[in-house]
């Protein structure tokens, strides 16, 4: 590290020492002057970032760390952006808003560094050390937020999957799954789990796989059938596939796909009569006729 760096970064450091205090209210109050900068956070949580951060920095600026590797390099800060972008992220700000808060943070630094010196070189080099050192704080902000949507996003589809895929009772031993839309690869390891779950849980003889909200069926979507019904038939329970309305039945004989080896049905009430009497139980009708003198 040259001297002439040093002597800016002590300078900085300076500022942000005695000045802590007003270089977070100033941060505070430009985010609040741009709300979508804050994000609708509250200005208690704003002014909890400004202290963390403003912190962080000064205790990285107080190593001998190179301020380009600052940010990646100083365990305190990276964290204290990383999870201010979380946060912005999870209070639905955009990544450029997230780091444009970050970067907003250079004026309120500048202005408390004019308060320690007037001479226009040091403020120049000042100036410089802050944009190097911010900006790459604003990129780290703006992938993690990127990140940390990404993975906000993805777990909020995998919930839907979990709801749109319900594994239900229907009957003593007996269990089905209405599906409803299109059956792709991720969604039938849904439905895997979730049935061969249910079957130990609830020790089911019968599994009802209910096609009829399925708009279409081709190959990929009948492979999918396939090892779903080889993998309840491995836990030891029969499958049913229901649901095989007219136009799905002459696809599956025109593509020339064989389900010979699964028993199908055209209605889930047909294919939960046949899993009573699979399960030999007495029939739904009986089960509720009144007794006998």
């Amino acid at each position: 590290m040259s001297t002439s760096e040093t002597t800016v970064r002590d300078r900085l450091l300076d500022a942000l020492r005695t000045r802590e205090q007003e270089i977070a209210d100033r941060w505070v109050r430009l985010q609040r002057e741009q709300s979508a900068l804050g994000a609708d956070l509250g200005e208690h949580q704003l002014r909890e970032e400004a202290e963390l951060l403003i912190s962080a920095l000064g205790a990285g600026l107080a190593g001998d760390v190179p301020v380009e590797r600052l940010v990646t390099s100083q365990h305190d800060l990276r964290r204290t952006v990383i999870e201010l972008s979380l946060r912005r992220a999870r209070a639905g700000a955009t990544p450029t808003a997230t780091s444009l808060a970050v970067l907003s943070l250079k004026e309120a630094l500048l202005e408390a560094v004019q308060h320690t010196t007037r001479d226009a070189s040091e403020l120049f080099a000042a100036a410089v050390l802050v944009n190097r050192l911010l900006d790459a704080a604003g990129a780290l902000s703006f992938e993690t937020y990127v990140e940390g949507r990404e993975e906000i996003i993805q777990r909020q589809s995998n919930q839907l999957m979990e709801l749109s895929t319900p594994v239900v009772r229907l009957w003593h031993h007996v269990l089905a799954v209405p599906l409803i839309g299109t059956l792709d690869t991720a969604r039938t390891q849904v439905v895997m789990e979730n049935l061969l779950q249910a079957i130990q849980d609830h020790e089911a003889k019968v599994a009802i796989i209910d096609i009829t909200g399925v708009p279409a069926v081709d190959t990929a979507v009948a492979q999918h059938l396939m090892h779903t019904v080889n993998a309840v038939r491995l836990m030891g329970a029969d499958c049913v596939i229901s649901g095989i309305r007219p136009p799905i039945a002459q696809t599956i004989a025109q593509l020339g796909i064989d389900l010979s080896t699964i028993l199908t049905r055209a209605t889930l009430a047909d294919a939960l009569a046949t899993a009573v009497r699979l399960t030999d139980q007495p029939s739904i009708s009986s089960s509720y006729a009144p007794a006998g003198p």
